[in-house]
Parts: C-alpha cells; sequence; structure tokens
C-alpha cells in the first residue's frame, strides 16, 4: 500500500499519508520499521536544553479507526525522521524489498552507531557551555598523544588506538568523559563496565579523574555490571544528572 507514495511530490506526500492512514489505519505499524525500528511505542527526544529534555511519545499500534490526533503525529514522526523525504525524492523504489534490507541490518551496528553518536552530541553540548562559562578546555575524540601536546599531561591507556569521548583540563586536573546509550541489555555493557573499571584506575594512578556518562533502557535489565561500576567508578552519570547541573559540579570542584 505504501508503494502508492513512491514517487508523490513534496508538496502532496503529507495530505497523500494522511489519506492512506485514514483509509488503511494498518500502515502506521509499518511505519517505524522504515527507520529500523520494531516497536510499535516510541518515546523520541524533541528538544533539549540546559535544564531539561522535551520527549514525545508515538504510537503505531494496530487499530481500526485511527484518530486524527495519532494520523498527525505519524505524519510529524514520518517527516522529521525523513521517511516522507525517502519516499518523494524516489530513493524507495520497492517498500517489500525496502523493509527486508531494513529487518536484515535492524542488528547491524549502524544503528548502535548512530545512537551513540547522537549521545556524544547532547552530551557536548553541556561539556561545550560549561567549557566556556568557567574557562576550561577540551578535546573531543581524544587520545594520550592530543593530550600531550596540548596540555603535556601524561595519559595511561591500554592501547595507542584508544580514543576517548571527551578530555575536559580544568585548573584542578584533567577529566576524561566516555559517553554510551544502551537501547538493549546483553554482554556489550558487562564488557563495557569492566572495561571501563580497569581503564578508571590507570587515570587515577596518573592523577586524572574518569567521568563515565551512560543512559538507555538496557540498564535496567543488566543491574549487576551496574552495581559494580558504581562501586568502582566515582563518577557515574545519567543524561538527566547532566542537564541537573551535576556535571558541572564536578568539574568545578575544588579538589
Amino acid at each position: 500500500i505504501l508503494n502508492y507514495l513512491i514517487g508523490k511530490s513534496e508538496g502532496v506526500i503529507k495530505s497523500e499519508l494522511k489519506t492512506l492512514l485514514n483509509e488503511y489505519p494498518k500502515v502506521a505499524q509499518v511505519i517505524p520499521t522504515l527507520v529500523a525500528f520494531r516497536e510499535k511505542q516510541t518515546k523520541v527526544l524533541t528538544s533539549y536544553n540546559f535544564n531539561e529534555f522535551i520527549y514525545k511519545d508515538y504510537f503505531f499500534e494496530k487499530k481500526e479507526i485511527l484518530p486524527d490526533s495519532d494520523i498527525n503525529d505519524i505524519i510529524e514522526f514520518a517527516d522529521k525522521t525523513g521517511i516522507l523525504k525517502l519516499f518523494y525524492e524516489g530513493r524507495i523504489k520497492n517498500i517489500v524489498d525496502y523493509v527486508i534490507g531494513v529487518e536484515v541490518g535492524l542488528d547491524s551496528n549502524g544503528r548502535k552507531n548512530r545512537t551513540g553518536k547522537l549521545m556524544e552530541k547532547i552530551v557536548e553540548l553541556f561539556i561545550s557551555e560549561i567549557c566556556k562559562k568557567n574557562k576550561f578546555e577540551y578535546i573531543s575524540q581524544a587520545n594520550s598523544k592530543k593530550i600531550k601536546e596540548k596540555w603535556g599531561l601524561k595519559l595511561t591507556v591500554d592501547k595507542s588506538s584508544r580514543l576517548l569521548d571527551f578530555a575536559i583540563n580544568t585548573p584542578q586536573r584533567l577529566f576524561l568523559v566516555e559517553t554510551n546509550f544502551y537501547a538493549g541489555g546483553g554482554s556489550k555493557i558487562k564488557s563495557t563496565a569492566g572495561e571501563y573499571k580497569t581503564m578508571s584506575e590507570y587515570w587515577k594512578n596518573d592523577g586524572h579523574e574518569f567521568i563515565w556518562i551512560t543512559d538507555g533502557y538496557g540498564w535496567k535489565t543488566t543491574l549487576f555490571p551496574l552495581r559494580e561500576a558504581f562501586d568502582n567508578i566515582d563518577y557515574i552519570l545519567n543524561l538527566q544528572l547532566v542537564s541537573e547541573g551535576v556535571l558541572e559540579e564536578i568539574l568545578t570542584e575544588d579538589f
């Protein structure tokens, strides 16, 4: 049914999708799959500032009749995620083939990497503002060589290729920051927690501090590694704590 939208112009595609959703409500269930998402309900971060994160719920459940409010939300979701653009630019040639391709790639690293990069961007907004306000310096995608060249500081690493999301230099000391977002549980969380525990010990011996900023529903199913990490890493924050000013408190603390 969605093949009907292929090649429709940008000016009419929203009204055409609205017509389809009114006539064939089951089409709503396919929409999230087009952006590699299986769930029929999702909470999307629509806006963020330095005080709060604003989320909006989108629903794609099977219904006999979709109310106008649901239809408008689905169209908004399809527009803001770029789904409509795929149709009117002709990037989708056949919806069935496209969905099969997306399904094959649902569990690939691509989606995880995109989520991780978004997490980094959000955290960097806060770090940039904090550093500007307090006249700190920071490096994104930092390694031991960059840190040595910029600030003359030694950083012990387990491998020369190790990159850190951020390194922040304050008058008190150097802070190393890693960010992760986990949509689901699994062995990756456990291995990362163990890895950061080891690295935080190295960096503490160097006289530096490590901050782990992590979030996501995956932690709800992997509580033991989180508990163990809390026992061994001084600073573990989620995005809510960052937005409430805890990161700035840590960075400006007089050690």
